[in-house]
């Protein structure tokens, strides 16, 4: 099963190459704030993670120049620093390219999210205001608006909204971008994902149940709701062989056995988790 991405295409992504961002920001205001180099490595990050820039894609500097109408130097450090969050290999006289997506490091930063999350949804719970959790109705709005629409893009950035947003009412608005960090490889697999019939869907009622939660001060059925999503994203792991190999680090089939790690739940056996992740 192939992803429902863009055309990967130079014309193509010329014409992408300037999206939206996670944070909410436009290339035609927020982005300007930033530095060349911030510029690049946001637009580059945000292809990478939602595969419009699949595993094994070659970096090409001379069409990143063209497209952004920067110069090389930022280009370099926006790879660099890329490279650095394993999202890009450089591989000496070879080449540059995108990076494959390291399989056995997916569980285990879902339990460091998770771990996380749990802190800021209950706390969320315990003091979100009125007017805060309209906000976070809002932003489920949107996400259901994205969803009818079969929008994956809309979807994933709403997404990314709601959980920083939630990190903001409890306190501790510095842990999403810890969060972000550390999900950079799950995202991407879950942009293969997003496409599949009923996902947007499935992940929208979750993300209503931990809402739902957060609205009622109820903490221990907000974070039990979180702990669902997100046990239901490390089931959904299992369909990983449903995918091109070649985009990943690891055996697939091997993961869909076994991906347990310690602090998570034993993963469901093959057929249930597989209703997991696509009902």
């Amino acid at each position: 099963m192939k992803s429902d991405v863009l055309s990967n295409t130079p014309a193509t992504r010329r014409r992408r190459l300037r999206p939206a961002l996670p944070n909410g920001l436009s290339a035609d205001g927020g982005i300007r704030r930033h530095t060349a180099a911030e510029q690049v490595y946001r637009i580059l990050r945000l292809e990478i993670l939602s595969m419009q820039r699949k595993p094994g894609d070659p970096i090409n500097d001379r069409e990143i120049e063209a497209a952004l109408g920067v110069s090389r130097t930022p280009i370099r450090e926006a790879i660099l620093r890329l490279a650095a969050e394993n999202l890009i290999e450089i591989q000496p006289q070879s080449g540059t390219f995108v990076a494959r997506i390291p399989l056995a490091a997916l569980p285990e930063a879902i339990v460091i999210r998770k771990t996380i999350e749990e802190l800021t949804v209950r706390t969320a719970a315990e003091c979100a205001s009125d007017r805060q959790i309209a906000h976070l109705r809002a932003i489920l709005k949107r996400q259901r608006v994205c969803a009818t629409a079969g929008d994956p893009m809309g979807f994933y950035v709403a997404d990314e909204v709601l959980h920083g947003a939630i990190a903001e009412i409890a306190g501790y608005p510095s842990s999403w971008p810890l969060v972000l960090r550390v999900k950079a490889q799950v995202d991407r697999f879950c942009h293969l994902t997003l496409p599949q019939p009923g996902r947007m869907a499935r992940l929208l009622k979750e993300h209503t149940a931990i809402v739902d939660g957060i609205a009622a001060h109820d903490a221990g059925r907000a974070t039990a709701a979180l702990a669902e999503h997100l046990d239901r994203l490390m089931a959904g792991l299992v369909i990983a062989p449903d995918f091109d190999p070649n985009y990943f680090i690891g055996d697939p089939l091997a993961l869909a056995a076994g991906q347990h790690v310690a602090g998570s739940k034993p993963p469901a056996p093959s057929r249930v988790a597989r209703s997991l992740a696509l009902d």
